[in-house]
């Protein structure tokens, strides 16, 4: 038991080395223009959710979602996040296809995550992606406005979608 146990470690130190050699000297593309095979698509995922699930604090906004709050996060979408995300018109963002992971286009394919993500991710950004982190140059006030609308894109408050229609 004890020889298997120690060809187990040793296999899992020469595989993990062997894909670090193979980062480290190039043999792995990193460009964004190509993509990537379902073992990296599947890790970094992974690591992206546990990542999230780990360090977000599962906070709520102090901010309630009344249609002016809901327009003020819209403005902050289309002024701030509309170029790499999609514009309110449902069009796809050109821009926002080309990253490696290409970025979510979140009016035409809402989110699903609870506001506490949706905030965490607004505002420390995620690394690799392209999604900057957003606590420099925005308030909370500013990103809860952002996420409560984000949470509520696809069932919007008519008043708000009269806004949108315009």
């Amino acid at each position: 038991m004890r020889n298997f146990l120690l060809g187990v470690v040793i296999t899992l130190i020469v595989l993990g080395g062997g894909a670090l050699l193979a980062a480290v000297t190039g043999l792995m593309s990193l460009t964004a223009d190509q993509h990537p095979g379902r073992l990296e698509t599947k890790i970094a995922s992974r690591v992206l959710d546990t990542n999230m699930e780990r360090l977000a604090p599962r906070s709520e906004s102090p901010l309630p979602a009344t249609d002016a709050n809901l327009m003020e996060g819209m403005r902050f979408y289309v002024m701030n996040c509309a170029l790499c995300h999609g514009s309110m018109d449902k069009k796809e963002s050109v821009l926002g296809r080309s990253f490696y992971p290409p970025a979510p286009q979140l009016v035409i394919d809402p989110m699903d995550d609870p506001e506490w993500h949706i905030f965490y991710a607004a505002k420390h950004g995620i690394r690799w992606t392209g999604m900057p982190a957003w606590d420099k140059s925005a308030n909370d006030d500013e990103l809860w406005k952002v996420t409560m609308f984000l949470s509520r894109v696809d069932k919007l408050p008519p008043a708000v979608q009269q806004v949108i229609g315009k």
